[in-house]
């Protein structure tokens, strides 16, 4: 193999022309005679016994070629790209020039890896949010854990709206039972809206062993059998139940978590809340800066780079909806969308990545970013143990190489944070309500119910 020619013939792609010589051919045509002489017909010889020559004689010196050179050509390539220290992207468009029974050569254009230009990569500016954790927050993360641990307690009452009534029913479409329509001891909170409009307001005033008719009228957006149809469903109310709230409390601290008293409990959760929120606030910091990295970036993005991207997209939006139980051609239908729309939807996103990725690594490049075998091998257990995994056996499904990205980029993005400046998230203002308004207007005090909460959340704040 021979490279004759490399040139440029546009921003970021070039056209190699290579030869392969006569002994590489022959190679390949010996090659390609034992891979398909088995599909040839030779009068006098069993199929796979005729000699070679046999065969040329019969069919013509070149009919091994086009095979051949199935077979020598992407070795001649990857050996022309390693020649011309090109760093290509995508597939290359190849266009035979020559062909004889001294070899062949043949035209292979191909996108390389842009020059990449940084711009202002250190000492940024991007708002990054305050992190406050009140007694509000606290309190609503409390209610939260008490509905999570309530239970449902039978009441000898008619049904209210927010109960849970436990119900048999059957639905009838002019007296004859539909499809879907019927289920005996089903659970249903009045007023979630889970059944059609007018259902769950009908049982509000039945009690436990009551019985009656329910009229219902299904919505013209209901599936075709039943879209606005008028039905009856002969409901009946098994039981009534109410929702047991716990009292928080220093018991409630004790069942839900490894605190003694509520206090500690709380202070667990404003703890656990303000991590939550600086790390957001951070990675959120850390997203802006880096967008900005991106947006000053010079280059030429390759569309070949900009394709793949857009591939991954889509093939990570298959796995996360085929991880929800929906099938992807089911997916495309109810969306009304086929693939090419999505990869559609994709180039924008995949770009904005692209551009990243590439001023990620330019400055790794520009700071002489290293990562050393320990750094790896020390990722490796502590990921190891964060899947309950042996090292060794994550070394299986995650290459080094992958490592070594992942903790090069980590390494881009902390030149890039703790260069920056955090500056304060402007807050639009907030209009004073009607009452204080007018209390102030009229010179008199808040309420004492609202000095009393304010006073509460300065308290709690300074726990």
């Amino acid at each position: 193999m021979s490279v004759k020619s490399c040139e440029k013939v546009e921003t970021n792609k070039v056209a190699l022309t290579v030869e392969v010589d006569a002994a590489a051919f022959e190679a390949a045509i010996e090659k390609a005679y034992r891979k398909v002489r088995n599909q040839i017909n030779v009068p006098g010889f069993r199929k796979g016994k005729a000699p070679r020559k046999m065969i040329e004689n019969l069919y013509g010196v070149g009919v091994f070629y086009d095979e051949a050179i199935n077979i020598a050509m992407p070795d001649a390539y990857v050996a022309a790209v390693e020649a011309e220290k090109l760093e290509v992207v995508g597939y290359p468009e190849v266009e035979l020039l020559d062909v004889g029974k001294d070899g062949f050569s043949f035209k292979a254009t191909v996108y390389v890896y842009p020059e990449v230009k940084l711009g202002q990569y250190k000492g940024l500016t991007a708002p990054k949010a305050e992190v406050k954790v009140g007694a509000a927050d606290v309190n609503r993360r409390l209610e939260e854990m008490a509905q999570r641990n309530s239970r449902l307690v039978s009441v000898e009452r008619a049904v209210e709206k927010g109960d849970t009534a436990n119900i048999d029913y059957e639905g009838f479409d002019n007296g004859v039972p539909f499809d879907g329509g019927k289920a005996e001891g089903f659970d249903l909170e009045i007023g979630s809206g889970s059944f059609v409009p007018g259902f769950e307001d009908q049982l509000i005033g039945m009690s436990a062993g009551e019985e009656k008719d329910i009229d219902i009228t299904f919505p013209e957006d209901y599936h075709k059998d039943l879209a606005g149809k008028a039905v009856v469903f002969h409901v009946k109310v098994n039981s009534v139940q109410v929702k047991e709230v716990p009292a928080i409390d220093d018991e409630f601290a004790k069942d839900v978590s490894e605190f003694d008293t509520l206090a500690d409990l709380k202070k667990d959760i404003k703890a656990k809340i303000t991590a939550d929120r600086e790390e957001a606030a951070s990675r959120a910091f850390e997203d802006e800066l880096m967008q900005k990295v991106a947006d000053a970036v010079e280059c030429d993005v390759p569309q070949p780079m900009v394709d793949e991207q857009a591939q991954r997209f889509v093939q990570n939006l298959k796995m996360q909806i085929q991880q929800q139980g929906i099938p992807y051609d089911q997916y495309l239908k109810l969306t009304n969308m086929t693939e090419e729309d999505l990869l559609g939807q994709a180039q924008e996103p995949s770009l904005r990545q692209v551009k990243l990725e590439l001023a990620m690594a330019a400055i790794a490049k520009e700071e002489k970013v290293e990562v050393s075998e320990e750094e790896i091998e020390a990722e490796y257990a502590k990921n190891a143990e964060q899947y309950g995994m042996k090292a060794e056996d994550l070394k299986k499904y995650i290459s080094a190489d992958a490592i070594r990205e992942q903790l090069t980029n980590q390494k881009v993005v902390k030149i890039v944070v703790d260069s920056a400046v955090a500056t304060k998230v402007e807050e639009p203002k907030k209009k004073a309500p009607a009452k204080k308004k007018a209390a102030k207007e009229e010179g008199e005090e808040a309420p004492a119910q609202e000095a009393a909460e304010e006073t509460s959340e300065t308290a709690e704040s300074a726990e």
